[in-house]
C-alpha cells in the first residue's frame, strides 16, 4: 500500500482540528433554563437523527455546566442562528459567557414550552425533551426528543463556519 504525501497515520488532536474546519456547520445556540437559571452556549455540533419520533443530537462537554444543567432538567433548546447574529454567537462562545438574566437579556428570549430560552429573532428553534445521554469522547452526546418548533421566517440566511471563520452560502 502507498501512502499519499497529504496522509496523516498518526493524526493527534491539533491535526484534526484542522481537517475538520474543511467541513462547514451551521451555528447554533443551545439554551436551558430561563430568567436566573439561564444557560447558553454556541454550538456547531447539531443534527437531525430520527423522523420517529423526531430526535435530534447535540454535542457539548462532558464536565461542563450545559451538561449538568440539561441533564438535571431534562430539557434544553437549540436556536439556528441567521447571519445577522455573528455577535451572539461570538458572545456565548467565550468561556466568561452571560448567564442568567443578563444572557437573557443579550438574546431577547421568551420562554418556551419546555422552560427554556427561546430567540424569536432565530431561523429555527428546536424545543426538546432528553430522550437519552452518550458518552463521545470529551464530550457528551444529548440527543432530544422535539416538542416544538419555531420557524418565523425561513428564509433568513443562517450562519455558517467553515475553515475557522463564519462564511455565507452566496
Amino acid at each position: 500500500m502507498t501512502t499519499d504525501a497529504a496522509t496523516i497515520s498518526q493524526p493527534d488532536a491539533t491535526t484534526f482540528r484542522a481537517a475538520m474546519a474543511s467541513f462547514p456547520t451551521g451555528v447554533a445556540l443551545l439554551t436551558q433554563g430561563t430568567g436566573a437559571e439561564t444557560n447558553v452556549m454556541t454550538l456547531n455540533c447539531f443534527v437531525s437523527v430520527s423522523l420517529q419520533p423526531l430526535l435530534i443530537m447535540v454535542g457539548v462537554g462532558g464536565s461542563g455546566r450545559m451538561r449538568a444543567q440539561v441533564s438535571r432538567r431534562r430539557s434544553f433548546a437549540v436556536n439556528v442562528l441567521s447571519q445577522e447574529q455573528r455577535d451572539l454567537s461570538a458572545r456565548f462562545a467565550r468561556p466568561d459567557r452571560p448567564t442568567g438574566e443578563a444572557a437573557m437579556v443579550h438574546l431577547s428570549a421568551i420562554e418556551g414550552i419546555t422552560g427554556n430560552a427561546v430567540l424569536p429573532s432565530a431561523v429555527a428553534c428546536f424545543e426538546c425533551r432528553l430522550h437519552a445521554e452518550y458518552p463521545g469522547g470529551d464530550h457528551i452526546l444529548l440527543v432530544g426528543r422535539v416538542v416544538a418548533i419555531h420557524c418565523e421566517d425561513p428564509s433568513r440566511e443562517p450562519l455558517l463556519f467553515h475553515r475557522s471563520r463564519y462564511a455565507s452560502l452566496i
